[in-house]
């Protein structure tokens, strides 16, 4: 069994206007996760956390390999696992199956612990950490950043 849960926890947008892109969530009615602010931003959508994080950053984390900002969608798929240590277990078990390295499993400033890979066809995934992130039974996402 791979150490790498069958979960879709967060898809983050990398934004180049974050305090636009934040109100314009807030205006659908969208509540934010207490922890939001102009700098990172969480909509907590059934089950399944909707960042925004500055693309620039993200880009630094999740797409160094690539050239050009321009070349790279801005988007990420995160999947959080139960533990810090679970992330490198995770890492490892992608690595296994085919997946390209982008990122090896570090301590994040944020305070968590992730690494970052691409499939075969280069859509990027976040394997994460998160002291915050709390899941139901069934691996849903109940809570973030509170």
């Amino acid at each position: 069994m791979s150490e790498l849960p069958s979960r879709l926890s967060v898809v983050t947008l990398g934004a180049r206007d974050l305090p636009r892109l934040r109100r314009f969530y807030r205006g659908l009615g969208w509540e934010e996760i207490p922890s939001s602010d102009d700098e990172w931003a969480g909509f907590l959508l059934g089950g399944v956390l909707l960042a925004l994080y500055p693309v620039d950053e993200l880009a630094a984390e999740a797409a160094a390999d690539i050239p050009s900002p321009t070349e790279w969608s801005g988007i990420t798929l995160a999947c959080n696992v139960d533990s810090r240590e679970q992330v490198d277990a995770a890492f490892a078990d992608a690595m296994a199956a085919g997946a390209t390295s982008i990122a090896d499993p570090v301590e994040r400033t944020w305070g968590g612990r992730s690494a970052y890979i691409a499939d075969p066809e280069g859509n990027r995934w976040e394997i994460a950490w998160a002291s915050s992130a709390r899941f139901d039974a069934r691996g849903a996402l109940t809570a973030f950043g509170n």
